[in-house]
């Protein structure tokens, strides 16, 4: 057999060799991706890892043809371009935020915490009365962007008659980052003690609050700190999430089966798709990397993450009977979430003492908002209801899911009606159920 036959087949023998080589450098990367906890971009476990590859390369050639030198070069090449894909942006890494609304006028309020906010304020309309406290909406997420469907949502409460403020909590949507390190669930009830500060200012007296998931742990966490709660007249709590450490780690059920497996995948560009983001969304969710890290900043993190990558989130937040109708919750140029600071917001939820002792001595009125399909730890909702001796009134509410005003059939307009009708001190349009001594009988029954 002549030589040129037998050089590529001694090169294809080698070829798993070499496979398993360049998985070994990339391996390699990633560990120095963690250890540096994605310094430089990810550039000084590029540099650290090709350095080694080319002086190892080097060192096993050395007894070799000249061509048999470049043999071992190959897996470092192939390597360093793989892991170069992780290093190099692919959006901008300047803030980027969504462009203005049509429908509403975007506000930026400075709050005495240092925050900078984008407002929205929908005024009353309708023919009916007009409530005299202001609405105060605060949105879920953590550090996302109010969606569309939750614009909809609150026009139509201006519609009944209340002065609808809402404001994107700071990072998310059209308001400005803060410094990694000060993302925190204090400084989230901090940033509302101030904003209903400043509608006082405004003449507005004590204001109403409805908080939605996150935003309902944060109004939760509010009615625990008295200074705070002094410039509340009610909150509406629906559907929220843990709201301290104790509670976090409760292993509990669920609501009734939600869409999660079985709505169509989502549609549209995933940022996870791109090596870079989804190395960087990968590790950040796995704990391997910091919500500082320096892989990707705050910003270019946020300009990359689409409403795609969420994945089953959003179909989590609907009852299974409406899997193939999950309606389009936000467009592609208003969507707004910051993955990094979601975390290090969640993290400080987590590492939080129990808030019970303190949430006791609350004495703002309040009503718990449960969903059928909910798609959150039912225990994260009953804690509220047995720790808060305020909670006056419980809303079950049957055939919806975690995102209860979402467009679908009257789901809407039953979701204001529960929400009015607190407000105003009138009847609940529903049983008040389930009440303190019901919650054994629920978490038993209302799975």
């Amino acid at each position: 057999m002549s030589s040129s036959v037998r050089r590529p087949l001694r090169l294809i023998g080698l070829l798993p060799a070499l496979i398993a080589a360049a998985a070994g450098l990339v391996a390699t990367f990633l560990a120095l991706v963690i250890a540096t906890d994605g310094a430089g971009s990810g550039f000084l476990a590029w540099s650290a890892t090709v350095t080694v590859a080319v002086l190892a390369a080097l060192w096993r050639g050395r007894r070799r043809s000249w061509r048999g030198r470049l043999v071992p070069f190959l897996p470092v090449l192939v390597a360093a371009a793989l892991t170069l894909s992780v290093c190099v942006p692919t959006v901008p890494t300047a803030r980027r935020h969504p462009p203005a609304l049509p429908f509403v006028t975007t506000e930026h309020w400075s709050l005495a915490t240092g925050s900078r906010v984008a407002v929205y304020h929908y005024p009353p309309t309708g023919d009916g009365p007009r409530h005299p406290a202001p609405l105060v909406y605060l949105n879920g997420g953590p550090v996302r962007g109010i969606s569309l469907l939750d614009h909809r949502f609150l026009r139509r409460l201006a519609g009944q008659g209340h002065d609808v403020y809402a404001y994107e909590q700071a990072g998310g949507g059209r308001s400005d980052l803060l410094p990694m390190d000060q993302y925190s669930i204090t400084r989230s009830v901090r940033d509302l003690g101030a904003f209903v500060g400043e509608l006082g200012e405004r003449g507005k007296g004590r204001a109403d609050v409805l908080g939605f998931s996150s935003g309902g742990v944060v109004l939760t966490r509010a009615l625990a700190e008295p200074a705070v709660a002094a410039r509340l007249r009610r909150a509406v709590i629906a559907e929220p999430g843990p709201m301290d450490g104790p509670t976090a780690r409760i292993a509990g059920q669920r609501g009734r089966p939600s869409a999660r497996d079985l709505a169509p995948a989502m549609t549209g560009p995933r940022s996870t798709r791109v090596p870079r983001y989804a190395v960087a969304f990968g590790l950040l969710r796995l704990g391997l990397l910091s919500p500082g890290n320096g892989l990707t900043g705050q910003a270019e993190g946020a300009n990359a993450f689409t409403a795609a990558d969420l994945g089953g989130d959003t179909a989590s937040a609907y009852c299974a009977r409406d899997a193939h109708r999950i309606p389009v919750e936000d467009t592609a140029r208003n969507f707004s979430f910051s993955a990094a600071a979601s975390l290090r917001v969640q993290e400080t939820v987590e590492d939080s003492p129990s808030l019970a002792p303190r949430l006791q001595r609350s004495r703002t009125p309040a009503m718990l908002m449960i969903a059928e399909c909910s798609s959150q730890v039912r225990q994260w909702e009953t804690a509220v209801l047995a720790a808060d001796p305020a909670v006056r009134r419980t809303q079950y509410m049957p055939g919806v899911g975690h995102h209860m005003w979402n467009g679908l059939d009257d789901n809407d307009r039953r979701a204001a009606a529960v929400i009015t009708a607190f407000l105003q001190d009138k009847p609940a349009p529903l049983p008040d159920y389930p009440t303190r001594a019901d919650i054994p009988a629920f978490l038993r029954d209302h799975r």
